[in-house]
């Protein structure tokens, strides 16, 4: 069956409905559009778990701030369609900012203290925007398995918590960040990164490897990883650090000592860039 592309709640809805009925399972995957290996990798999982597979591409207002890049986020919906089509995706739900967010619109989703902690600090409001539309897209779609990926761990533990606490069905799954061969995480933002940007990006992966080679060979002071941390991305000269922080995977709240699985998380700019990147770091205790 080709993919059907589908711009309005109420088609999405009835195609929903008809597919429920047969006792079909349902697989979403929500994206912003401008895929990469990273977005194609949840894709494929869903195609393997689900007997449908729904893909959204939205670029989302509500989880923009006032001097983001909303309205130079990258976006080619032509090729996405090409390549979601050649996957084997059956449903792409591509609806307009009005349809999502009608004039008047009123009502937001917000999942306290976790939204403040690390990105939410520099990107106020960002938490709201994303639970307020997954959730729509949940209620919209109905999917029985939802899948996300672990470079947008804060977002995925937010959203978890988010489900978990709404009594909602789905099941979110979280896979592995898909890297270049080089190390960099894959980001539609790599976009905007110059040559000589893109080199100094790679201060993000390498200072990853180290904080999990000291732990390795039994260092578990956060303290002592996140000053080592720092110091090589301090040694770029394209670099700006907005926060790197150790976490628990539970609370997202800062760990002094290591002794259980731990979040080991940074946002850095480079050059006008915001990058994220992130790594478990487990005790083999």
């Amino acid at each position: 069956m080709a993919m059907k592309v589908i711009k309005k709640i109420d088609e999405m809805r009835s195609a929903i409905s008809g597919i429920k009925s047969r006792g079909i399972s349902i697989g979403f995957v929500p994206t912003m559009g401008y895929l990469h290996e990273g977005h194609l990798s949840l894709v494929r999982e869903s195609l393997r778990k689900a007997d449908v597979t729904v893909v959204s591409i939205f670029v989302n207002p509500a989880q923009f701030g006032p001097r983001e890049d909303f309205k130079e986020y990258p976006r080619d919906l032509n090729r996405d369609s090409e390549v979601l089509e050649r996957e084997g995706v059956d449903y792409l739900f591509v609806p307009e900012s009005d349809e999502i967010y009608p004039q008047g619109h009123k009502t937001y989703i917000e999942v306290y203290d976790l939204q403040d902690k690390l990105c939410g600090r520099s990107r106020p409001g960002h938490f709201r925007g994303v639970c307020t539309v997954v959730l729509k897209l949940f209620n919209i779609i109905n999917p029985d398995i939802s899948f996300f990926g672990q470079k947008d761990a804060q977002q995925a533990i937010i959203l978890k918590r988010m489900v978990k606490e709404l009594n909602l069905e789905v099941i979110i799954k979280v896979l592995p960040i898909i890297r270049e061969e080089d190390g960099l995480a894959l980001s539609s933002r790599n976009k905007y990164l110059t040559q000589e940007e893109r080199k100094a990006a790679l201060v993000l992966s390498k200072s990853l490897k180290v904080a999990q080679s000291m732990m390795e060979k039994g260092q578990r002071d956060s303290a002592a990883i996140i000053k080592e941390m720092k110091e090589i991305i301090g040694r770029e000269p394209l670099a700006k650090i907005d926060y790197v922080e150790i976490v628990d995977t539970d609370k997202l709240n800062p760990v002094a000592k290591i002794e259980k699985k731990a979040l080991v998380a940074m946002s850095i700019f480079i050059g006008k860039v915001r990058l994220i990147d992130n790594t478990i770091l487990c005790t083999k205790e």
